[in-house]
């Protein structure tokens, strides 16, 4: 079995702790350790990390990398999709990468799973996986099924038909429906939320494919160098809609474990713990005669006094406010600030680099305040910057600056200035984490005035 883990997608429904440039999946929402990474550990009771097919973009792959190398599972591949295409041509790209790198044969299963969802207990899960991939094996599509709890509308459907070995065979996918209709469906029985998640032998991909999708089929047919190439030429569209739903070999395989897509802000409150009064509660907070209330601070105290039934995201730059029920709209309120050219929708104030970090601490007109921290052994690109100066004070370890073919050592307490328009790049010779403070100035501060000349990371 191979697992096939999509970790490409930048969802918005989390803003503002989740923004394009770093979204839901590496979040740490529960514990120590990202969504992903989560993900990627449930199934190494089960496989390899080599067995393992993480599909992402250019813009996510340093953070992939680095969640890999912590959960020891760096011998995993990684495919980057050229352009976001949705799930049924990203699937197809591992598919081909499956077929052409890792020599997987025609009849064997692939499991595929969003990235950035929250199951427990783990060994249910792994249990659930084997029994889908021998359901899978017997030429099945195979998707997992969670019975449904509540009425919920953020979810789309699955209708169970008879039984199926250890599962039902399915009877129809159903759109995420309204209020009125998703009680019926839970009144009625036999409808399932649908997770996601997949199995399927690689040939049965490929016939569903040509059946039903024949301009993906052509496409991945072609060695996988060549598909990459040709990808722009995908049509945007998911699984569910490109096969799922149009397959007379669905299967639905429930899930018995406890699952949660982490879909919106009602559905973090759901897995929070909570207090007597039904408040969950998450950094400095302060809930005064409060109730059925979600409290997520980041950087200062969050107050409440008499609230009922709302959610409190705080993070540095944003805060949002809603009413429990109300989050699916977030995702509007994301749509209206790109509309507007906003930064929030796009990135924190801090921005991740694969070479370590950057926080803005401060900025008005003509200057900027940064502290940037660089990891052991890590350097930035040989760069310069036609609008703006900047003055790097060392405030732990040690750096090596180069400017313009100079070098030079600044230890902790000192700083160096780099001229306008100036080459130069920033290293960490050391074996302890560099952190700087850098004041820039000039008449235009953003991250698009950078020319770069030489990149360890092929960012040229």
């Amino acid at each position: 079995m191979k697992i096939i883990i999509l970790a490409g997608g930048g969802g918005t429904r989390l803003f503002p702790l989740s923004r394009t440039k770093y979204p839901k999946q590496f979040l740490k929402i529960e514990g120590k350790d990202s969504l992903l990474t989560q993900t990627v550990m449930r199934f190494l009771p089960l496989v390899r990390p080599a067995d393992i097919v993480v599909v992402t973009n250019q813009e996510y792959i340093h953070h992939v990398k680095n969640e890999l190398v912590e959960c020891g599972a760096d011998g995993a591949h990684i495919v980057l999709e050229p352009v976001a295409r949705n799930t049924a041509p990203a699937i197809a790209l591992a598919v081909r990468y499956c077929l052409d790198n890792l020599g997987t044969a025609a009849d064997e299963v692939l499991f595929v799973t969003p990235s950035d969802h929250i199951i427990r207990p783990v060994g249910l899960f792994v249990e659930t996986v084997r029994k889908a991939g021998q359901l899978a094996a017997g030429e099945k599509l195979v998707t997992l099924g969670i019975k449904p709890e509540q009425p919920e509308t953020g979810y789309g459907y699955i209708q169970a038909g008879e039984t199926s070995g250890n599962g039902y065979a399915v009877r129809s996918f159903k759109e995420k429906p309204d209020q009125k209709t998703a009680e019926r469906y839970l009144a009625e029985g036999g409808y399932y939320w649908n997770s996601g998640m997949f199995a399927f032998r690689v040939d049965l991909f490929l016939q569903e494919l040509e059946a039903y999708q024949p301009d993906i089929y052509t496409l991945a047919q072609q060695p996988f160098q060549e598909m990459v190439g040709a990808f722009s030429g995908m049509p945007n569209i998911s699984i569910d809609y490109a096969i799922a739903e149009k397959s007379s070999r669905g299967v639905m395989l429930p899930l018995t474990a406890y699952w949660n897509d982490i879909g919106s802000w009602d559905a973090i409150y759901d897995v929070f713990d909570k207090d007597a009064d039904g408040n969950a509660l998450q950094g400095d907070c302060l809930p005064l005669d409060c109730s059925n209330t979600l409290m997520m601070g980041r950087s200062r105290l969050i107050a409440g006094i008499g609230l009922e039934n709302l959610l409190i995201v705080e993070t540095d730059d944003v805060i949002v406010v809603a009413k429990r029920g109300e989050s699916q709209q977030v995702k509007e309120l994301v749509n209206i600030l790109k509309e507007r050219g906003r930064r929030e929708a796009e990135e924190h104030t801090t921005g991740y680099r694969p070479w370590g970090s950057w926080t803005v601490l401060g900025e008005g007109k003509g200057y900027k305040i940064k502290k940037i921290t660089v990891n052991p052994g890590q350097r930035l690109s040989l760069q310069m910057h036609y609008h703006r100066s900047e003055h790097w004070v060392v405030i732990g370890g040690t750096a090596k600056v180069h400017i313009d073919g100079e070098e030079y050592m600044v230890p902790e307490n000192k700083s160096i200035f780099v001229p306008q328009c100036a080459k130069h790049f920033m290293e960490n010779p050391g074996k302890t984490l560099l952190e700087i403070i850098e004041v820039q100035n000039g008449v235009y501060l953003e991250e698009d005035d950078i020319v770069r000349f030489e990149d360890m990371y092929g960012r040229c």
